[in-house]
């Protein structure tokens, strides 16, 4: 993997699996753009047909894997749902899951996350997503992908995910941490009372490759994530760049975080939550 994060993987080594019957490959990007309007979000399924990693199939997190109205716009989909579109996808439980997106990494967590929330474990994230691939000069396709499907068994872990009243509770519990994993202004403009700042862009370099745990380390203990007396839940706008979050955290040994799906979509739905600025 030449990683020091156990779920992290190089191009290298997926370059030596291509073959491997075991592995599965999916691209999971999701187009993320702001205006004056708010955010807008678009399936990255044009962006895959036009080039992709060999034998990667094309997961439409925007489409098939979130419910639209539920707590909050990004919500994970229900298990059977999730269950029947990864087996669709011909991936079944004992295969493992290469993820990886075209973006920033976040949407490559984002599945890594649910796959997990699902109870599915051996998932691996590709570092630089298709960015690295290409840029060591590696081929892709083009077009659409398939594989024959697979049968795929849900067994969700609700102790990945916490809802608006968990969150609540939480922000009179010193034993759990919030982490906001926006940039540091819209931190200060707007967060989560008690929540500390872990950026999801600072875990990256310029390459989008994710930094190395020994770089990372210092900026979760500054923040107190390290401490095991402390329960940590990430959060973000829409509970997408919280996963990049608690994917690092979980390089760094926290088996036990928490997303907050709903995030702040679904905190400042209800006016009356209190906020913090500055």
């Amino acid at each position: 993997m030449t990683s020091s994060h156990p779920r992290l993987v190089d191009v290298q080594w997926l370059k030596d699996r291509l073959d491997d019957p075991s592995i599965r490959i999916v691209d999971a990007t999701v187009h993320l753009t702001f205006d004056d309007d708010g955010a807008h979000t678009e399936s990255g399924r044009e962006t895959y047909r036009e080039g992709h990693v060999p034998g990667a199939v094309f997961a439409d997190q925007l489409t098939d894997l979130t419910v639209h109205d539920g707590e909050a716009p990004f919500e994970a989909a229900p298990s059977e749902q999730f269950a029947r579109v990864v087996g669709e996808l011909g991936i079944g439980n004992e295969h493992t899951v290469v993820v990886y997106d075209t973006v920033n990494g976040i949407w490559a967590t984002r599945l890594w996350w649910q796959f997990a929330f699902e109870g599915h474990e051996d998932v691996v994230v590709l570092d630089g997503g298709l960015k690295a691939w290409q840029d060591a000069g590696l081929p892709v396709e083009f077009g659409d992908a398939s594989t024959a499907p697979a049968s795929f068994r849900a067994e969700r872990h609700p102790e990945r995910s916490v809802a608006t009243a968990d969150v609540e509770a939480a922000t009179q519990d010193s034993s759990v941490l919030l982490i906001n994993s926006l940039d540091r202004e819209s931190f200060s403009g707007v967060r989560i009372p008690g929540s500390v700042n872990v950026p999801f862009s600072e875990l990256v370099d310029d390459q989008g490759r994710q930094r190395s745990l020994d770089e990372l380390r210092p900026l979760f203990e500054s923040v107190g994530a390290l401490d095991p007396e402390v329960a940590p839940v990430t959060y973000c706008g829409g509970g997408i760049a919280a996963t990049a979050v608690a994917f690092a955290l979980k390089g760094l040994g926290r088996d036990d975080v928490a997303v907050y799906d709903g995030s702040l979509n679904a905190w400042t739905a209800d006016p009356d939550r209190p906020l913090a600025q500055g």
